[in-house]
């Protein structure tokens, strides 16, 4: 039997599926590397403390482009293989991620697949009708400006059910400026956390290593 080509409706499966489809054949090169139990999603966040040295969570989160939550759930699993170590910040909530004797020694492996990798996607986004990096970052936008729940919400035909629901309008969209209101502050807490860092990097070496 013959399916129509999936449209917008399978947007998040899709894209899951294309994201399942990339990081398996990265991890393929990983294991063929040797490197065994590496993540793709380690990568990131490999290349920033190789880089530019330690960083708190919430620098890491905005270098690589994820949520707070996202690189905390990332550094855990780095740091129970023995990638990255944490130390304490200058206050209670700021942990330092620096990279371990393990992960620097594997620096020459993971640099050329990065390179590699890299390489290797430019050729693909060659092929597409419109760069694929260019469309997700077009995406990220418009979601920052009006996210999904909102645009779904204002269809006419779930006005009623939610009303019924017991959920206003007015709390759909409070809850899309507290999102934007949390992400903003949390943006002024980077810029602090930065500036502390660039500080003490003038200052003198850090006695946390």
């Amino acid at each position: 039997m013959d399916f129509p080509a999936p449209g917008p409706e399978l947007l998040g499966t899709r894209l899951r599926h294309l994201i399942d489809l990339m990081d398996a054949e990265v991890a393929a090169v990983y294991a063929d590397l040797g490197l065994e139990g590496f993540r793709p999603r380690f990568a990131a966040v490999v290349r920033v403390l190789a880089a530019s040295g330690p960083h708190s969570i919430r620098d890491l989160a905005r270098a690589i482009g994820v949520t707070h939550s996202a690189a905390s759930q990332t550094v855990a699993q780095m740091a129970r293989q023995d990638l990255v170590a944490l130390a304490p910040g200058e206050d209670a909530r700021t942990r330092i991620v620096r990279l371990t004797s393990r992960a620097e020694a594997l620096l020459p492996a993971l640099e050329a697949e990065w390179d590699a990798t890299a390489a290797a996607a430019a050729e693909l986004e060659a092929e597409l009708s419109f760069p694929l990096s260019a469309l997700v970052e077009e995406t990220l936008d418009a979601l920052s400006r009006r996210p999904l729940r909102r645009r779904i919400a204002a269809d006419p035909r779930l006005a009623a059910r939610i009303e019924a629901a017991g959920i206003e309008a007015a709390e759909i969209e409070a809850a899309g400026v507290e999102t934007a209101r949390v992400e903003a502050a949390r943006t002024d807490r980077d810029r602090t956390d930065s500036a502390r860092t660039g500080a003490a990097r003038v200052s003198g070496p850090s006695s946390g290593g």
